[in-house]
């Protein structure tokens, strides 16, 4: 297997940087890293147990946002190696470095390659106060409609993981293999304008979605929506995610009566 853990990234613009840390600390049960990078823009989200998948980034531009760190084994081939199978596929590189190529998607949505580091503990869902269990898993790619198809297959081809259509038509996602904490949703727009590129959001799986959301309005979110498999949340930034009637350990819909 070429990749063989996930990162999510959370990317906040400076203003709004320490409040956006501080709630999804809280929301995901999370410790916070000591600061690295050359301006100090960089931090882990440290979970109870397992290993970490989510960090946080303050940017010095732009609106923020979301991207995806692949983390390449080296025993199947190099970061390099990895860059240019991306290439073929579609995506544009955009920095390359020792161990670390940023580059888009066809679609335009960021991701890097880097090295993987033994990462393999999934972490547990974490339970706040009596709000039930929940695990911030999935990364949802918001795509342009007719950009839908070919940023599906590039994914696919890119992890070789299997493409499976979702539970509605405007939806599919990647089979992630055991092991890896993070699975990608795809959800096609209903529209998008000539220069508009694929956006992301996270979504956390959860056991029961009202009292959860009733504890992140408590802590600032702001409940914008709610349908019959998830509910739109916007945290005290306004960055938007939602909860899911998704079993917390496995990442799955449960499965439908009999």
């Amino acid at each position: 297997m070429l990749f063989r853990w996930l990162t999510l990234f959370l990317d906040f613009p400076a203003p709004s940087f320490d409040a956006g840390v501080a709630f999804w600390r809280e929301m995901t049960g999370s410790e916070l890293s000591p600061f690295r990078g050359a301006a100090g823009e960089f931090a882990t989200l440290l979970p109870p147990a397992g290993d970490a998948y989510l960090r946080v980034q303050r940017t010095a531009d732009g609106s923020g946002g979301c991207h995806l760190d692949l983390h390449v084994d080296l025993a199947s081939g190099t970061v390099d190696q990895a860059a240019a199978r991306a290439v073929a596929l579609g995506a544009a590189v955009r920095h390359a470095s020792e161990g670390l190529v940023i580059a888009g998607s066809p679609g335009g949505f960021t991701f890097c390659l880097v090295r993987w580091h033994g990462e393999g503990a999934v972490p547990r869902p974490v339970s706040l106060d009596a709000a039930g269990a929940s695990r911030a898993d999935q990364l949802c790619l918001d795509i342009p409609p007719d950009a839908f198809e070919r940023e599906c297959s590039f994914w696919a081809a890119l992890t070789g993981w299997d493409l499976r259509p979702g539970g509605r038509p405007e939806f599919a996602y990647l089979d992630r293999p055991a092991g890896i904490p993070v699975r990608l949703l795809f959800q096609r727009r209903d529209s998008a304008g000539p220069l508009d590129h694929v956006t992301g959001h996270v979504d956390f799986a959860c056991a029961s979605r009202q009292p959860l959301a009733a504890r992140h309005a408590a802590s600032g979110a702001r409940i914008l929506s709610a349908s019959r498999h998830w509910t739109t949340m916007a945290d005290p930034t306004g960055r938007l995610y939602c909860l899911t009637g998704r079993d917390p350990e496995t990442g799955r819909l449960p499965e439908p009566a009999a």
